[in-house]
């Protein structure tokens, strides 16, 4: 029998043969792997039709004309933390007006009216609370197992099962061997930042260091527990600096494999102590997305948060390299209170209809990306 005939290979366009950027697209349609300083070169090239030209290339030849999405439920638990970054809308300090702290019953009513309602995941994360016991988030967890047995649970970042590990006196290890236990499926990326020491100073010295963070995921990976990863940028990062922090991704992966997806988060200035530098605009979301995708040659998902983009943002960087819109979230707190002006959900309906409008198939997964209903999407593959 013969092979399959290997795919053709791309080339690049007449109008791109002049670009400034033609030896950084040539190394990605090529699939080789891009340096630093490709990367430094992407985010300072002005040629941005290139730069989506390039990464949706690479996009299709990943997912063809796939768009991914979910059916997802957004838990903040608590905006109470521990912790004052600069940046941050969403905490509160206990007793400040604004506060809040569900008990695990208050977690159980506030999703009971979608049971049964097909949902895929539970996405939570919340304040560094600084009293809370370990034992809630384990009662939360199995408690949430127990009342939705066919959900996923994607909980509690880098940055607050540090923060378990600290308060517990145990190891990151049976940290999280403990919340595996209780239901933990899946790490979200949040509290990743950038990692630049100098960056971290500035803006959120108080908490885990990037160091710390890289610990918290390649643990959870060594674990069987499948994370994904972000980088806020947009604030008082440099170019250099959010090269690196992809790269540091990278490496990463290359380690472990345990990267679901890379969610480039855009910084929203509202009611924060940076306010005064002002939103990233929608070409920088756009190029954050593009970049992502040919560094990140090794992460199989780039995510078009639609929640932070913005739908009509988030539709556009379908074709930049993103091949995931989130899902369906229903209620999120921690870029609303920082001045989205986003819904706080959508339904299936205009998920669908949103990527449809963007050009894309849309195809439901499950936490994991196994598509909805296939054998993979009865548990976690990994």
């Amino acid at each position: 029998m013969r092979a399959a005939p290997a795919p053709p290979r791309l080339s690049v366009p007449a109008v791109f043969r002049t670009s400034d950027i033609l030896p950084q697209v040539e190394k990605a349609l090529a699939g080789e792997r891009l340096t630093f300083e490709d990367g430094v070169r992407l985010f300072q090239s002005e040629d941005v039709n290139a730069l989506g030209w390039a990464a949706n290339a690479v996009r299709e030849r990943l997912h063809g004309n796939v768009a991914y999405y979910l059916k997802n439920r957004h838990i903040n638990y608590t905006n109470i933390c521990k912790y004052d970054c600069m940046f941050c809308s969403f905490y509160r300090k206990e007793g400040q007006e604004g506060a809040w702290l569900w008990s695990v019953d208050q977690v159980l009513e506030h999703v009971a009216p979608y049971k049964d309602k097909g949902l895929s995941e539970f996405h939570i994360v919340g304040g560094v609370h600084p009293t809370l016991p370990f034992s809630y988030y384990t009662d939360m967890l199995r408690a949430l197992k127990r009342e939705h047995p066919g959900v996923a649970i994607k909980a509690f970042t880098a940055i607050e099962i540090a923060y378990l590990a600290e308060l517990t006196g145990k190891s990151l290890g049976d940290v999280l061997k403990e919340l595996k236990a209780a239901g933990l499926d899946m790490v979200p990326g949040g509290g990743a930042e950038v990692f630049a020491d100098r960056v971290r100073y500035k803006v959120c010295r108080d908490k885990a260091d990037a160091d710390r963070w890289f610990e918290v995921h390649e643990t959870a990976h060594a674990l069987g527990i499948p994370t994904n990863a972000t980088m806020l940028y947009g604030h008082i990062e440099t170019v250099e600096e959010r090269v690196d922090h992809i790269l540091r991704l990278r490496d990463l992966q290359d380690r472990t494999g345990g990267l679901k997806s890379y969610i480039p988060l855009a910084y929203h200035p509202d009611f924060n102590r940076l306010a005064k530098l002002g939103a990233p605009s929608g070409l920088d979301a756009l190029r954050n997305v593009a970049v992502g995708r040919l560094l990140l040659d090794n992460v199989p998902h780039i995510k078009a948060y639609w929640i932070m983009l913005g739908v009509k943002v988030a539709q556009l960087a379908l074709s930049w390299g993103a091949n995931d819109i989130d899902g369906t979230v229903t209620w999120e707190r921690i870029y609303h209170m920082a001045g989205a002006e986003t819904p706080e959900g959508l339904t299936e309906e205009r998920l669908r209809e949103v990527i449809r409008e963007a050009g894309r198939e849309p195809v439901e997964r499950d936490a994991f990306y196994n598509v909805a209903g296939s054998e993979g999407a009865r548990g976690n593959p990994s």
